[in-house]
């Protein structure tokens, strides 16, 4: 089994501190960060294996490639409520919500709780999670209902008036995901994007005409209808 010392020594032996610079002008925090890539850590998590007391001391490091390849070990069946609060609270970075949304809170059914919870709540990287994970459920869970996602554009029309790019971001690709899931939902997604472009928000604008580009593309109607 591995250790938290044996991982950080991997770790930093991926590292390309030269990367850091051009991962910071995509809005990546790099604050204790290695410049380790995506691929070279979904490797490191496959050698690895399930282990969610390693997990969770990775994310006790506190630096951003551990803290996403802590997601990607952790045994999704064994994540509490009060570890999914205690994770997203300690988020500065986008690419890293996203991260850990994708590979493990989405796994689990609580991610459906937390939408709601999160959606209201003012910290930024805490919301962006909520949206963050509508778009991973609508992406890859496939046994959900359309209702389960119909429910939850309220929140996004909700979310689409909040300013902040890491925020506005997420709102936007929620609706396109949900849009693209199937072509009902692609109608529901349209209508709803119509309906946030006539609030009285510069982000809202952008969230709404942005997603109606994408969802009403010939390649996505294609995609859809075959």
């Amino acid at each position: 089994m591995a250790s938290v010392k044996d991982v950080l020594d991997r770790l930093k032996s991926k590292a390309k501190p030269d990367q850091l610079e051009g991962m910071a002008k995509y809005g990546m925090a790099v604050e204790q960060r290695l410049g380790v890539s995506i691929p070279d850590l979904r490797k490191m998590a496959k050698d690895i294996g399930k282990d969610h007391t390693l997990a969770l001391e990775l994310w006790k490091t506190g630096i951003a490639e551990a803290r996403i390849l802590a997601a990607m070990i952790d045994d999704p069946d064994k994540l509490t409520e009060e570890q999914m609060e205690d994770w997203v609270k300690g988020i500065n970075s986008w690419d890293v919500c996203d991260q850990i949304c994708m590979n493990l809170f989405e796994k689990n059914q609580l991610a459906w709780k937390k939408i709601v919870d999160w959606s209201e709540r003012k910290e930024e990287f805490v919301k962006r999670a909520a949206f963050s994970l509508i778009a991973c459920l609508a992406w890859h869970d496939k046994k959900a209902s359309d209702e389960k996602f119909i429910e939850l554009l309220p929140i996004i029309i909700r979310g689409a008036t909040d300013e902040r790019n890491f925020v506005k971001k997420a709102v936007n690709w929620a609706l396109r995901n949900i849009g693209k899931r199937n072509i009902n939902l692609n109608q529901v997604a349209i209508n709803t994007a119509k309906e946030i472009q006539r609030l009285d928000f510069k982000a809202a604008r952008w969230v709404a005409s942005d997603a109606i580009r994408e969802l009403e593309s010939e390649a996505v109607q294609n995609r859809l209808k075959r």
